[in-house]
C-alpha cells in the first residue's frame, strides 16, 4: 500500500499550502508512492489520518508543523492496542517545527523525503492530557495564554510572533492556584505555569523543558510562580537557554503521571494548538516507546 501524506494548508500561516507542490516534487524525486490528502479545517487531519489507517497506507506522513503532527498522532493513535503507532514521517512546512528540531530530523523537503525513502525507524515517547496525544510539549498557565495571544496576530510571522506574545501574555498576569501531584511528589499554592515536555524546545525559541528527552520513558515538567510582572520578565530571556530552571521560584521533575487541579480554569495547549479554554483538571501521563518514528 502507498504512503499516505496529510497536508495542512494552514500551517506556517498558509505558506505550506503554497509548497504542496514542492512536497509532491520532493517525495517523486525519492521515488515515493503515495497519496496526498489536504486537511480543510481544525480536526480534519485527525480524521483523514483515522481513514488512511483504516486503508491500510504506510507510512503515514504528516506535512505541516507541530500541530499537524499532533492531528495525524490523534488519529492514529489506538489505545487499546500495544504496538506502537507507524512506521510515522514528517515533511516540515510549519513555522517552528519543534518536533523536528528536537529529534534531529531533516528540516528540508529533499532530505525528509530521503529519509522517509530510506525508511529506518526509532521508537520515541508520547504525552496525553485527558484524551489527547501530543508528541512534544504540552502546558497550563501561562503558556497556553501565549498561544491564545499568538493566535491573535496576523502582521508576524515566523518564531518573532511566539517572542511578542510571550511578552504580551506577561503583561496580561494572569495567576492561579494549583494543586500538583507527580510520582514523587507534590504542590499546592500559586503558580504561574506548568509546563509539560517530551522534547525541550518549544515555540522555536524556548527550552521549556530542558531536561526533556523523548526517548526516556518520562515526562519533564517545570512550574514556578513569578509574583512580580517584573520577574517574569527577569525569567523570559532565560527561557530561551534553559537556564530559568535554576532560578529558586522554578522546580523542574521526571515523572510517569501528573494530575493539575487549578483556580480558576486555565486554558491548555498541546503541541502549539489550543485544546481547551477552561479546564479544571489535567491528567498527563507518558507513553513510553509508542511512536515508531521514521528518522536517519
Amino acid at each position: 500500500m502507498s504512503a499516505c501524506v496529510i497536508l495542512n494548508p494552514y500551517a506556517s500561516r498558509w505558506e505550506a499550502g503554497k509548497r504542496r507542490d514542492e512536497v509532491a516534487l520532493a517525495l517523486a524525486g525519492a521515488g515515493i508512492e503515495h497519496v496526498l490528502k489536504i486537511s480543510e479545517a481544525p480536526g480534519h487531519a485527525t480524521r483523514l489520518a483515522a481513514e488512511a489507517r483504516l486503508q491500510g497506507h504506510t507510512p503515514i506522513i504528516a506535512a505541516g508543523g507541530d500541530g499537524t503532527i499532533g492531528e495525524v498522532l490523534n488519529g492514529l493513535w489506538a489505545p487499546d492496542e500495544e504496538p506502537p503507532i507507524g512506521p510515522f514521517g514528517v515533511i516540515p512546512l510549519g513555522t517552528a517545527n519543534d518536533f523536528v528540531k528536537n529529534l534531529g530530523l531533516p528540516n528540508d523537503l529533499a532530505s525528509a523525503a530521503a529519509a522517509i525513502r530510506e525508511g529506518r525507524t526509532r521508537r520515541v515517547d508520547l504525552g496525553q492530557v485527558n484524551d489527547w496525544i501530543f508528541a512534544n510539549n504540552s502546558a497550563v498557565g501561562l503558556e497556553p495564554v501565549v498561544t491564545i495571544f499568538n493566535m491573535r496576530m496576523v502582521r508576524l510571522r515566523g518564531v518573532i510572533r511566539y517572542l511578542v506574545a510571550a511578552l504580551q501574555a506577561i503583561h496580561s498576569k494572569p495567576e492561579w492556584t494549583m494543586e500538583i501531584q507527580w510520582d514523587s511528589g507534590d504542590y499546592e499554592g500559586p503558580a504561574s505555569l506548568v509546563s509539560v515536555g517530551n522534547g525541550a524546545v518549544t515555540g522555536g525559541l524556548f527550552r521549556m523543558a530542558p531536561a526533556a528527552d523523548p526517548a526516556d520513558g518520562l515526562l519533564t515538567f517545570v512550574f514556578g510562580y513569578a509574583p512580580t510582572r517584573r520577574k517574569m520578565l527577569s525569567l523570559l530571556p532565560r527561557t530561551i537557554s534553559g537556564t530559568f530552571v535554576q532560578d529558586p521560584v522554578i522546580q523542574q521533575h521526571h515523572t510517569t503521571k501528573l494530575t493539575i487541579r487549578t483556580t480558576p480554569a486555565t486554558p491548555l495547549q498541546a503541541d502549539g494548538e489550543l485544546r481547551a479554554t477552561d479546564l479544571e483538571l489535567a491528567t498527563y501521563q507518558i507513553l513510553p516507546g509508542r511512536l515508531e518514528l521514521i528518522a536517519p
